[in-house]
């Protein structure tokens, strides 16, 4: 085996006989034929295609507009949060095909898929994402029914007589 090293003088020694630390390789840009990127996004119940390529800022989803599909404000603020934090608002198109879940799950979901194809598409933008926490699926998800319980952990009301 290696010889034990003792004090930090020694490891410095070992490291600079083994030469310099090996510098993490760099991302390569990840585009199909047509200069897309593709992500696949995740929250809740709610799965997410997404292809985001350069463009006008246009969001489409399941083939309508975002805010036909995503009425409500605060679900189209939820999609708008990755590009906002990149600064590359209005620079992307975004194609998305969403099932499962409900609303709010399927907007999260397009929100980590865009945010995962923008990271392959400009991986300059990754410690952005990754640092607002875009990047990081969101793993919670409902607790299932348990036998002989009204719901999860809600227990029939209990009855003294």
């Amino acid at each position: 085996m290696a010889e034990e090293i003792r004090s930090l003088d020694a490891l410095k020694g070992a490291v600079s006989e083994a030469g310099a630390p090996a510098e993490a390789p760099k991302r390569e840009p990840k585009r199909d034929a047509l200069g897309r990127s593709y992500a696949t996004g995740k929250r809740k119940d709610a799965v997410a295609r997404v292809w985001v390529r350069p463009g006008s800022g246009k969001v489409t989803v399941n083939g309508r507009e975002m805010s036909v599909y995503f009425a409500r404000p605060v679900l189209q603020m939820v999609l708008k949060q990755a590009f906002s934090v990149a600064n590359v608002d209005g620079q992307f198109d975004v194609t998305a095909t969403v099932k499962g879940g409900g609303l709010s799950g399927q907007a999260g979901a397009v929100k980590h898929g865009v945010s995962k194809a923008l990271s392959l598409y400009d991986p300059s933008l990754r410690p952005a994402l990754k640092a607002a926490g875009f990047l990081t699926r969101d793993s919670r998800v409902v607790e299932r029914k348990k036998y002989g319980r009204r719901k999860a952990r809600r227990s029939f009301q209990f009855s003294k007589r």
